[in-house]
């Protein structure tokens, strides 16, 4: 392991624990192969704008982190939008009895997925190149994340056929969205919003979770 690579392990455990989220050997191993993986094919696909790994570890890997007590206890997530496994890789690596589905209309990301979930050994996760409105999946999901995948009116709207009777949605967002929040028109409300604090990432950063307004 050359120095380099030494930092980058350091900033994803320190980071970590900043969260108060423990980190197995194995687990920690995912994470660098996983983040060596998105840098050689950001290179050729142009995966992600952010180019130093350092900021990969900051904005992707210990941002996606920040979620993963959020998704304890479910047995079926979707990642709507996975964009290159964001935050959907990471919560997998992290929750093994957990399936999750990657979904992402994108076929050059969804390529990437194949091969980082068989270079990972990740069996509990489900890869779909498809637009999210022509998916129609056998079980519904326990929760419905995304992370800058589209308003909330939207992602609920376009989402609703995903949710199983008691499932919630999960929506990954920068500053607190109230025009987004207004805009849901009474169909879906937000029932807890967490300001979430990333270490190393200075920008709001806020975690949404909606039910349908019936029942919220």
């Amino acid at each position: 392991m050359n120095a380099s690579t030494k930092s980058y392990v350091t900033n994803i455990t320190q980071g970590a624990d900043a969260m108060g989220i423990a980190l197995s050997e194995e687990q920690l191993h995912a994470l660098q192969e996983y983040l060596a993986l998105l840098q050689k094919w950001n290179k050729a696909y142009n995966l992600t704008a952010i180019r130093d790994p350092k900021e990969m570890v900051n904005l992707h890997l210990l941002d996606s982190l920040a979620v993963n007590p959020y998704v304890s206890g479910a047995k079926r997530v979707i990642d709507v939008g996975t964009g290159p496994g964001l935050p959907g890789i990471i919560l997998a690596i992290m929750n093994p009895d957990i399936a999750f589905t990657l979904l992402d209309s994108n076929g050059k990301k969804t390529r990437f997925l194949f091969q980082a979930v068989t270079h990972l050994g990740l069996k509990n996760v489900t890869i779909v190149n498809d637009r999210v409105e022509a998916y129609h999946p056998s079980e519904p999901f326990d929760i419905i994340v995304s992370r800058a995948f589209a308003s909330l009116a939207d992602m609920t709207f376009w989402c609703k056929h995903l949710r199983a009777e008691y499932g919630y949605f999960l929506a990954m967002k920068g500053q607190y969205p109230q025009q987004e929040i207004d805009d849901l028109r009474g169909e879906f409300a937000v029932t807890e919003s967490v300001e979430l604090q990333i270490p190393g990432v200075e920008g709001e950063r806020h975690l949404l979770r909606l039910l349908p307004a019936t029942t919220a």
